[in-house]
Order: structure tokens, then sequence, then C-alpha cells
């Protein structure tokens, strides 16, 4: 169960805007950055959201894989997209191919800030203290 989640918050993306707004473009781009970060797709999703009278429609690209999942979600209104990559270390540790997927598409999308965060998840438990049983209130 131990991995990496990484997720980045990209502002002021400066990218060509048809990654911001054509699902199926940024779509076979994330599928292409998977597979150049050495992962693998094993399914995926991409979403336009309608554009109403006040923004145009962002978009959503998802990318299973079958070490976890690649999430991205554009905001074209505000040059800005959000990032999430999460990978299972069942069978190797895959922490670089994550790096390396989340730095290819922060490129891709040019941002002038970014907001990156970086979890270790489902490590050993040393603090039983820290373990809540499901349908326990904590008081």
């Amino acid at each position: 169960m131990q991995g990496l989640h990484l997720t980045a918050d990209l502002h002021d993306c400066a990218c060509d805007t048809r990654w911001l707004l054509d699902a199926d473009a940024l779509g076979k781009r994330c599928v292409q950055a998977v597979e150049r970060a050495g992962l693998q797709a094993v399914a995926q999703l991409f979403h336009t959201f309608p554009a109403s009278a006040q923004v145009p429609g962002g978009v959503t690209a998802t990318v299973l894989l079958a070490e976890s999942h690649l999430c991205v979600h554009t905001w074209p209104e505000l040059h800005a997209v959000t990032l999430d990559v999460y990978v299972c270390n069942f069978g190797g540790d895959h922490s670089i191919k994550a790096q390396a997927l989340l730095d290819d598409l922060t490129a891709l999308f040019a941002p002038s800030q970014i907001q990156q965060h970086r979890l270790l998840r489902g490590g050993a438990v040393t603090d039983q203290a820290s373990l809540m049983p499901v349908g326990k209130a904590v008081r």
C-alpha cells in the first residue's frame, strides 16, 4: 500500500490554449507523458466542461495507471491547472517515474507560479494513537 502522491497547482500558465480547452488533445498528450515516464496506462477518460456566457469550459483528463492514476484539471479563465499523480509502489518504487510525469506535464503548461506537494502514503504506522478505528468518534 506504500506510494507517492504528488500534486501541483499551476498558475499563470503561458501554454497554447488548446491544452486548457481541448480534452482530446490534452488526453493524448497525457497518455504520451505517461508512456515517456515509463508508467502503464490501463484506462482513460477525457471530458470537456461546457462553456458559459462568463467563462470557457475547462477540461479534465484522467488516466488510470497500473501503478494508480493521473488527473489533470484546467481552468482556462484563470490560466490555471491542477495536476495529481499517485503511484503505489507495489512491485517496485515508481517515485522517479511519478516525478518525471509531473515534470513533463508542468513543462507543457509553462506556469509562472507552481505550488507542489509530495505525500508519502501507506508507510509503516509507528504511532498507534494515530490510528482511528472505523466508526469511532474522535473526542
